[in-house]
């Protein structure tokens, strides 16, 4: 039952009833991380003196349990499709969410009545009928309510403890100022704004109507009983109706304290808005303001660590005033809230949740104002003109900031896109100089973050409250939200790459700190004060942490790894003891006794020390802080629609593209724990997100080439003359005027033409930094999903090719003139040489590939001549002087021997190998390894394999050299032959006569699946595989995957095999495993035959077809693939990781020859690209080895294993690759849909042995289709990427 589960919450609890909230694994910040840990080793109960410290640890727990329950709401209001409780506005989703009951007439009414009992509206005369099924499905629906009762019982309480902490800190703490106490005033802050924010978001969710349609459904159940919270959360919804209201009476003992906090924070907050007072002294620059010759900034220390918090104190003016409206009274107050209400229209809530600032200020803020009993007991006159002066400018802010607050953030983000290019360029240049100046890294991230989130929450706000619906009415063609979105991502590049200097400069400044810190302990005043045991215990701890800190020396700096978590515990305490009202030393006492020194006092030593801490063992986690874009998410439309409107604009910078893809990756960090569903939907946004984005990119690069090979492009440049324009020159000469249609040679350099030759070199500008930005691009990592820009970069360049050079050879009636085709190709062809001088791979050999593709197919079919091959009679001499019939003859008893050892390995290990099938049922990786090793003796089985797999191979090139020699010797019988095998029937178990046809179709190497025949015919004769458990063979083979045998495998790629010949494992395996299936199915049938009584004739509607035994093969295959892919995959860890590349080539040896799977089944398992890195790597050592002299400046680098790129094969007809998954699980469009997308076809060794990159061919014949080109707006097959209607010559229009 629904009410069961509210036993075991209790509501008056502490914080035991939050385990749901802070049991989740979830990254949180490394300062609040310490000060979780304070309640275990830090000071507890009190100190010696007899006074207790502040507890911090449930301050910290309680934001945490915020950030949930927003999550909560959040997904509510998703569900409920955003309603509007206020107004009871209820769209159709709304009630077929399966929340409520679909009785709105009921429910409104409740909602409308609160607080009134339901019991007491009659409801039988608002809709009886309803109300008659909700009460036949009354457990039902109250079953679909309880977790959201539930929600609003954590409301409660989170309240009650939340409110009930705050005021306990705001009556204890001594001091809440930024440079005193800012670690206890950043976690008390964090606590109140959550408070607010989670009681202003509730507001947002149908909470009268969970209430009262929950109650009436549990005194239906309970014979008339209310709920048993009905009454107190009753109180506790109707007090925060509307909850601005509540705030205001629950925070009305705080206020005090909560404007002495935004009165001291306002200094920083009027110098983040004064642009031109940080360009003028230098706040943001390396420089020192006033002496440009030294390189070092130390003008401005504290304020540059001061400006990189300044985004969390803008959100404690917006909401501290709105809850303390009589804060506004003070003296410098109303200046402070009237700056940051002139840059702002909204008040964020919770990811891209708000509500209207200006709005909600005049109806719940201005009021309180005039209320004040401060206020209304003073009768000064000029208190009376300070509420009056309030008031007016709280109305003409609102005005002001719709007319100039985009103006305003423009400004700064000029400001902040000039001074981090300077920045980054310095930086670059003097990286010594990067730790003294971490502060203001930060300051500079944190401004820009706060900029660009503040560009995109602003997108579609309306004056006052209007629908959910976005219009967008913020320029989307700032260049500027690129320039910051690049500088972000280069700083943050810096910072990680000298990460080892920034390190061993704190690790030194912690050193000297530990020195100054004695002897400030050492002064008269601190010896004055008479520190009890337990501070003077914790002081000697922090010495002790700093004085054993190791010693940076040399290049010794990276190794070194420093935990300072316990010197940061140890500070901690102290805080907490000196900043609490009940100790006898305080916060103030400290910095009197040391300030007079003339230095820094001993809490600024401290805090400093601390924060230096942190640039030595968190620096990541506070990168993240500052620099993660990851709330543009909730943006990523938007976001995506300004990348189109800048990226190709007049003001755009292609090399920008990689900061908007960068963004995406921490993307998923903004998926709550406590909502699983999120990872799944946030994932599969953010990889569409940059797929979207990779569209767009390949198209403005198409469009930049195809925009220089054009007759305006370079076409306008070219001196040679097509024969009709040198008949028309000619002819014009023997007139007295010239033609005037016709362009003199120079005509480009005449003045009035100049603008098409500077079109021509920013084109071939863009080109060329968009190819190079492209090729250094760093790989786009999405979950499990790995985007590569390069190996896009490089389908796209050869699909355009292969676009552009259909459009070459055709004219509207017929096949263009060879001299024109060569023209442009040569014209085509610079531009892609162009290209390749910026990037690191050679794209001729894809051209080549291109051109050679095209020769056999597309208008050249019937051009092509081929010659039989010589060399044949040498073959015949071989088939007279050996017998065939003899050598045959030995292979099968040889293999049915071998066949005979598999036979027996099965039976033997039948236990374990069904044990082996279950847990790949059901994922099970540890029983899947038992098993696995319960299977003994495997080297040897493996040898025995691999012996049958070059037997086979063997028979192979046998009966292809029978078949050479039939065919050049008496074709007539050859094609006859080859005929019959076409037409044989599929019926199992196969007649005699049948069955001797094959066995001669089979010997002369006619049709692709002979091995397989073979091996059946083996068995039949042997009466072998008659035990069911050869359908365990798939997973004996797959076994052989943890073998010894793979660590001396090395691959050959003058051979395209392996030293210990594994390659003929893989054809052992597809021959067995079709072989056993046809033999199993035969024999099934026979016995199904007889029992049936038809011992002689077997009716014909009752015959099995070759295609059911195939597809059994093709099953089996199939399950070999994912058991062994399984097993590789799960070793990428573990010690037999050096043997992962032999094993993935030898799974992709056996999909290139078995002719039962298609070529895309390993796809499904392994991203392909890997391969595609494989190739790469061996083949391209294999140049640098054999041709040293003659290799490619443009050779292909050797791709790392570890950063593989979503390309895909070659001749594939899409001209944008596909993102791949290392597990199938997660968001993978692949599996089938590439099965139909390759053709057998026959290749000569000739084309084989000229493809230098990618798959080589592994055999005689080679599973590729090709595919005529199309044109640009048209696509093939169903890709992963979605096909966008966009232009591929320019900017994208914005709608």
């Amino acid at each position: 039952m629904a009410h069961v589960s509210f036993k075991s919450k209790d509501v008056d609890g502490g914080m035991s009833r939050w385990s749901e909230y802070l049991s989740v694994e979830e990254p949180i910040p490394s300062a609040l991380a310490t000060w979780r840990n304070m309640g275990v080793d830090g000071p507890q109960g009190s100190s010696a003196g007899g006074h207790k410290h502040l507890q911090m640890e449930p301050v910290v727990q309680l934001s945490k349990v915020a950030e949930g329950l927003l999550a909560k709401i959040y997904r509510l209001n998703s569900i409920l499709d955003y309603p509007d409780p206020n107004t009871h506005t209820f769209s159709d989703s709304f009630w077929k969410a399966g929340v409520f009951p679909n009785f709105p007439k009921i429910c409104i009414t409740m909602s409308k009545k609160f607080p009134e009992h339901p019991n007491k509206l009659q409801l039988e005369r608002v809709d009886k009928f309803a109300l008659d099924a909700l009460n036949e499905n009354a457990e039902g629906y109250m079953h679909n309510l309880e977790q959201w009762i539930l929600l609003l019982l954590d409301l409660l309480a989170f309240r009650e403890q939340a409110l009930r902490l705050i005021l306990d800190l705001s009556s204890t703490v001594i001091t809440l100022l930024p440079h005193q106490n800012s670690l206890i005033l950043h976690a008390f802050m964090d606590l109140f704004c959550s408070f607010v924010r989670v009681n202003l978001f509730s507001d947002k969710m149908p909470r009268k109507m969970i209430l009262q349609v929950y109650n009436i459904l549990h005194i239906m159940l309970k014979d008339g009983r209310d709920f048993e919270f009905y009454h107190r959360l009753v109180q506790f919804v109707d007090s925060y109706d509307p909850p601005i209201k509540g705030l205001h009476e629950d925070l009305n003992f705080v206020s005090p304290r909560i404007g002495e906090v935004l009165e001291a924070v306002g200094p920083i907050i009027f110098l983040s808005t004064d642009t031109k007072k940080l360009r003028n002294e230098g706040f943001l620059s390396p420089f020192h303001p006033r002496y440009p010759d030294i390189l070092t900034n130390s003008a401005h220390p504290m304020r540059a660590q001061d400006l990189a918090n300044v985004t969390s104190y803008r959100e404690w003016v917006l909401l501290g005033y709105l809850v303390c409206p009589d804060e506004l009274l003070r003296v410098t107050s109303i200046d402070v809230a009237m700056v940051v209400l002139k840059e702002n229209l909204i008040l964020p809530l919770f990811r891209d949740e708000y509500i209207l600032l200006h709005e909600n200020y005049q109806l719940y803020v201005l009021p309180k104002v005039l209320e004040s009993k401060r206020m209304a007991k003073s009768g000064e006159l000029s208190k009376r003109k300070l509420i009056w002066s309030t008031m007016l400018q709280s109305r003409e802010v609102h005005e002001q900031a719709l007319v100039s607050c985009d103006a305003m953030h423009r400004e700064r983000r000029i400001l902040l896109k000039q001074e981090i290019g300077r920045m980054v360029l310095f930086f670059t240049d003097q990286p010594s100089l990067l730790a003294p100046n971490i502060q203001m890294v930060f300051s500079a991230l944190a401004l820009s973050q706060c900029e660009v989130i503040w560009y995109f929450q602003h997108v579609g706000v309306a004056a006052s409250k209007s629908t959910r619906v976005k219009t967008v009415d913020i320029d989307a063609t700032d260049p500027t939200i690129g320039f910051l979105l690049d500088g972000i991502g280069k700083l943050c590049c810096l910072v990680r790459k000298y990460i080892a200097a920034i390190k061993g400069y704190a690790l030194s400044y912690l050193s000297s700190s530990a020195g100054r810190i004695r002897f400030l302990l050492g002064t008269p005043g601190m010896v004055a004060l008479d520190l009890d045991a337990t501070l003077k215990g914790l002081f000697q701890q922090v010495l002790h942490c700093l004085e054993n800190i190791p010693k940076p020396q040399g290049e010794s700096v990276p190794a070194i790894t420093a935990d300072l978590t316990d010197l940061r515990k140890h500070w901690l305490s102290i805080l907490m003891i000196v900043t609490s009202s009940r100790s006898s030393i305080n916060i103030k006492h400290l910095e009197k006794a040391t300030v007079s020194t003339g230095k820094e006092g001993l809490v600024s030593e401290g805090n400093a020390a601390y924060n230096w801490s942190r640039c030595v063992d968190e620096l990541e986690s506070q990168l993240s802080k500052h620099g993660s874009l990851k709330k543009l998410y909730f943006y990523h439309q938007h976001l995506t629609t300004v990348f189109r409107n800048t990226m190709f604009g007049p003001e755009g910078r292609p090399q920008h593209c990689c900061a908007w893809l960068g963004a995406a990756c921490s993307f998923p960090e903004c998926a709550s724990a406590i909502i699983p569903e999120e990872v799944n939907k946030i994932g599969r946004d953010s990889i569409s997100y940059v797929e979207s984005l990779i569209e767009s990119i390949m198209g403005g690069l198409e469009g930049l080439i195809n925009i220089l090979d054009s007759e305006g492009g370079f076409g306008s440049l070219e001196m040679q003359l097509s024969p009709e324009q040198a008949a028309l020159r000619l002819n014009s000469t023997t007139r007295a005027k010239g033609v005037s249609s016709l362009l003199t040679p120079g005509h480009e350099s005449y003045p009035d033409n100049s603008s098409s030759i500077k079109m021509l070199e920013a084109a071939m500008q863009r080109l060329t930094s968009l190819c190079s930005v492209l090729n250094d691009m760093e790989p786009i990592c999405v979950l499990n999903h790995v985007f590569v820009l390069r190996e896009y970069m490089r389908d796209c360049i050869v699909g355009n090719f292969r676009r552009r050079f259909h459009s070459m050879i055709r004219t509207e009636n017929c096949i263009q003139r060879p001299s024109i085709i060569e023209s442009l190709l040569r014209r085509h062809l610079g531009i892609i040489h162009l290209a390749e001088q910026h990037i690191s791979m050679d794209l001729t050999e894809g051209i080549r590939e291109v051109l050679l593709a095209e020769s056999y197919t597309g208008p050249f079919p019937n051009l092509q001549m081929f010659e039989t091959p010589v060399g044949t009679q040498g073959g015949d001499l071989l088939l007279r002087r050996y017998a065939i019939d003899k050598m045959d003859k030995m292979l099968r008893e040889h293999t049915s021997a071998l066949l005979n050892c598999i036979d027996s390995a099965l039976r033997s290990h039948r236990d374990a190998l069904e044990g082996l099938a279950g847990s790949v049922n059901s994922g099970d990786r540890i029983e899947r390894d038992a098993n696995l090793k319960q299977i003994i003796d495997l080297e040897t089985l493996t040898d025995l394999c691999i012996q049958a797999g070059q037997a086979i191979t063997f028979r192979r090139l046998l009966v292809e050299a029978v078949g050479a020699v039939l065919e050049e010797k008496v074709p007539l019988i050859y094609s006859l032959l080859k005929g019959l095998a076409l037409q044989l029937p599929d019926e199992v178990p196969d007649k005699n006569e049948i069955i001797r046809l094959r066995k001669v179709a089979s010997s002369v190497g006619v049709g692709d699946k002979h091995d397989a025949e073979w091996v059946h015919s083996i068995l039949a004769e042997a009466v072998a595989a008659n035990d069911n458990s050869w359908i365990l063979l798939p997973y004996l083979c797959a076994a052989f995957m943890v073998s010894n045998i793979w660590n001396g495998a090395v691959y050959d790629v003058s051979i395209g095999g392996f030293n210990n010949n594994l390659h003929c494992l893989a054809r052992c395996v597809s021959a067995v495993v079709g072989g056993s299936e046809y033999t199993r199915v035969e024999r099934e049938q026979r016995i199904n035959s007889l029992s049936n009584g038809h011992t002689d004739e077997l009716q014909e509607a009752e015959l099995p077809s070759r295609v059911s035994a195939e597809a059994n093969i093709k099953s089996s295959m199939q399950i070999y693939v994912k058991l062994s892919a399984g097993i590789v995959l799960d070793s990428w860890n573990d010690t037999r990781r050096p043997h992962i590349v032999p094993k993935l080539i030898f799974l992709d040896q056996l999909c290139e020859l078995s002719p039962y799977l298609p070529r895309s089944t390993l796809e499904v398992h392994i991203p392909y690209t890997i391969l595609r890195s494989i190739y790469h790597q061996l083949y391209g050592a294999s140049l640098m080895a054999s041709e040293p002299m003659e290799q490619s400046p443009r050779q292909s680098p050797l791709i790392s294993l570890a950063h593989t790129s979503p390309s895909t094969r070659q001749n594939r007809p899409e001209t944008t690759p596909r993102s791949h998954t290392f597990e199938p699980s997660y968001y993978s469009s692949s599996g089938s849909q590439h099965d139909d997308g390759y053709d057998a076809d026959r290749r000569t060794g000739q084309l084989r042995s000229m493809r230098r990159s990618g798959p080589l061919d592994f055999s005689a014949s080679r599973k590729v289709k090709f595919v005529e080109g199309s044109s640009s707006g048209s696509s093939h097959g169903a890709g992963s990427l979605q096909r966008f209607a966009v232009s591929r010559s320019g900017p994208l229009s914005y709608k």
